[in-house]
């Protein structure tokens, strides 16, 4: 079992920054791979990005590639996202999700955080 909560979440205008966290607050893994999606209103949820556990393997969403960068502290069990330039068109809740050492978590996340929502004013 595995317990994630985001935090982070705010309203920004377009072009500015914005850094979301996930704790994981209870695993039972010594490992887990983790990554974040969003979701806008009206569309189905999507993957932004994931990071395995040692780092190693890194994946980025074309549409954020450039501008937002995962990254995680395993000893402080928290997954970052770093979220630059933003774009009106990244207003939407934003998940964190992780899963077992032997799926990808961009293909098969097992866990879900409950979200944050990030919005972006033009």
């Amino acid at each position: 079992q595995v317990q994630l909560v985001e935090s982070g979440g705010g309203l920004v205008q377009a072009g500015d920054s914005l850094t979301l966290s996930c704790a994981i607050t209870r695993s039972t893994f010594s490992s887990i791979n983790v990554g974040w999606f969003r979701q806008a209103p009206g569309k189905a949820r999507e993957f932004v990005a994931a990071i395995t556990w040692g780092s190693s393997s890194i994946d980025y969403a074309d549409s954020v590639k450039g501008r937002f960068t995962i990254s995680r502290d395993n000893a402080k069990k928290m997954v970052y996202l770093q979220m630059n330039s933003l774009k009106p068109e990244d207003t939407a809740v934003y998940y964190c999700a992780a899963a077992s050492p032997s799926r990808r978590v961009q293909n098969t996340p097992d866990y879900w955080g409950p979200g944050t929502q990030v919005s972006v004013s033009s």
